[in-house]
């Protein structure tokens, strides 16, 4: 059943607990689609398994769910799902299962799933032609597993939305005790803190753009260089993170002069600057 999301998770935890489920529910969606093909249509699609698919039929078969006794429950998850990510699409979703109340007569225009469920038939002439039956289900079940995946696209977008305001808040936070350091005289420590910050911040970038590094280990000269070549930003703003980064050399690796209170604040400031404008 579908986890409601007002548990004690993280945002991010929530997010992707629902993913999961979002993921498990259209799978179950393309399950019942190839169940009710093979009730509707069993010869066409033991044919199109045996001689284009080369697979074995009747093993595909008995790995599909009883349509008449599985949907209903997929349908209720689906709907709070539908109603929480994509609710102005909420009611298409349920037009697709609903008789309409107001139907006077029932025609392939206004047959629903739940006419399947009832098995609910139309016919006319003397040789009872079906007008109206199953095989008018299968494109109306196709329908609403269309409407689920567009959630998934929401969902993926907000994933990357929480994931870079928990970025940008974690990096405020480094930030504050990088100055909180600096100005306890801590100036070392301070650009230390301000060299994690970078080169975090520089890793998602690398991630965003879908940047290689060949090393397993880059320098925050590695990632100056590869955002400069992707053309992240230009080179006057590699010129100024360089020098951003002689400063943190200056701060943490040499152990002969200290970096003056100047520095320090030219180190604190620029990180800022990288982390609030370049994106």
């Amino acid at each position: 059943m579908l986890i409601i999301y007002v548990a004690k998770l993280a945002p991010m935890k929530q997010t992707e607990q629902l993913a999961l489920d979002i993921k498990r529910l259209r799978n179950q969606g393309v399950n019942l689609v190839n169940a009710i093909q093979v009730e509707v249509y069993p010869e066409q699609m033991e044919a199109h398994f045996t001689n284009n698919l080369k697979k074995d039929f009747e093993t595909f078969k008995k790995s599909l769910p009883i349509f008449s006794t599985t949907y209903q429950s997929w349908y209720s998850e689906a709907q709070i799902v539908i109603r929480r990510f994509l609710p102005l699409r909420l009611n298409d979703f349920m037009a697709l299962y609903e008789v309409p109340k107001n139907r006077k007569e029932l025609k392939k225009e206004n047959y629903t799933i739940e006419d399947y469920l009832r098995n609910t038939i139309v016919t006319s002439g003397f040789d009872k032609k079906v007008v109206v039956g199953p095989v008018d289900v299968i494109p109306l079940v196709q329908q609403q597993l269309n409407i689920l995946d567009s959630v998934t696209v929401r969902l993926e977008s907000a994933l990357t939305e929480i994931s870079e305001i928990l970025q940008a808040d974690l990096l405020d936070k480094m930030l504050i005790a990088a100055n909180e350091l600096a100005k306890n005289g801590l100036a070392r420590s301070a650009g230390g803190v301000c060299s994690a910050i970078i080169q975090q911040h520089f890793e998602t970038l690398r991630a965003k753009y879908d940047l290689k590094l060949l090393k397993k280990n880059p320098t925050l000269k590695d990632y100056n260089e590869l955002l400069q070549k992707a053309e992240v930003y230009d080179f006057g703003t590699g010129r100024q993170i360089q020098y951003l980064i002689d400063l943190r050399d200056l701060c943490v690796k040499n152990t002969k002069k200290a970096p003056s209170a100047s520095e320090i604040q030219d180190l604190l400031v620029g990180t800022e600057r990288i982390i609030k404008t370049i994106y």
